[in-house]
């Protein structure tokens, strides 16, 4: 306690009250800038796991029709194959 009225006393009671505002801002913000970046961390990883969904039905459609398109003497698709294994979208939809 001797050591807030000291400072108090050596640099005055407004510079002393801005101090403290100041420091309960920065605890404030760290605190909300600490849960949105949880937040965002939580919603990257479920996009992570649906993109990866999305890409193993893909896959999974890309072999039912060629399942299908044999069991029924139908020539597969060869182009939509090819592109499946490309890094862009696949569905020209």
């Amino acid at each position: 306690m001797d050591e807030i009225l000291k400072f108090v006393t050596d640099v005055g009671f407004p510079i002393a009250a801005c101090s403290i505002c100041g420091y309960f801002i920065f605890l404030t913000l760290r605190f909300i800038l600490d849960d949105v970046s949880g937040s965002i961390k939580g919603l990257s990883g479920i996009i992570q796991a649906l993109n990866n969904r999305v890409k193993t039905m893909n896959h999974d459609v890309i072999r039912i029709d060629t399942l299908i398109s044999n069991a029924l003497g139908i020539k597969p698709d060869i182009d939509r194959i090819a592109r499946s294994d490309g890094k862009e979208d696949t569905r020209k939809d």
